[in-house]
């Protein structure tokens, strides 16, 4: 007999701070103070793992997700062949793992044709936020977030709280999991980032500075639906 397996939804809000993200249109500040608008905001997430009170874990296989603000229907996606079982915690990737990023031409959310891939030697591009700001010098800012080599690795696991749900997988019905990925987090947390010094890093020591902010609190659980 087959053992019963679930499948569970993933929904993503694009914030900054209060408001919600709006490409082109929408003007924001930095809690420092630095104005900025955002043209491009796009990032990969991966390797979904799912934990039970008891310690066991599911790992779902194949998940990677480039999430897009400009094409909506990246923002919601199904986890699938998750054994049924109540989960109390989960983790994922924001980035790509280092044996994707050498493992050749792939297909596909990692499709180098997404323009989220430098080249085969430095990999894929993490995340991409691209706008202007009057504080940046040329107004132009370009955070290409990527690298998975020491001293400059930028892959970061993170596991946010589910604030005492729980993820009930089951062969009858999907869950879902409500995330918001806050814009302002790439650039306040452990590190302050003002747009007159850094407003342009394509990968390096400036990358990992936005990555270790990421990590910190982009990515949040809003809540968990049982549907």
């Amino acid at each position: 007999m087959q053992p019963k397996v679930g499948t569970l939804d993933v929904a993503i809000d694009h914030v900054v701070g209060t408001a919600t993200l709006a490409l082109n249109t929408g003007s924001y500040a930095t809690p420092a103070g630095d104005q900025f608008t955002v043209s491009t905001f796009k990032y990969y997430l991966s390797n979904f793992t799912l934990k039970k009170a008891d310690g066991t874990t599911h790992l779902v296989p194949e998940s990677y997700y480039l999430v897009d603000e400009a094409v909506p229907a990246s923002k919601t996606f199904t986890l699938s062949g998750i054994p049924a079982g109540d989960y109390t915690s989960l983790s994922f990737t924001i980035g790509v793992d280092s044996a994707r990023n050498v493992a050749g031409a792939q297909t596909g959310a990692l499709d180098p044709q997404k323009n989220m891939f430098w080249s085969w030697n430095t990999g894929y591009i993490f995340t991409k936020l691209e706008g202007t700001s009057p504080q940046a010098p040329n107004t132009a800012l370009v955070f290409h977030i990527g690298g998975f080599k020491a001293p400059h690795n930028t892959i970061r696991t993170i596991s946010p709280s589910l604030k005492g749900a729980t993820i009930q997988v089951q062969g009858t019905q999907t869950p879902t999991l409500h995330l918001k990925a806050d814009v302002l987090k790439m650039f306040t947390g452990p590190t302050t980032v003002r747009f007159t010094q850094l407003y342009n890093t394509m990968g390096g020591a400036n990358s990992v500075v936005v990555a270790d902010n990421q990590a910190a609190g982009m990515f949040v659980v809003d809540y968990v639906h049982a549907n």
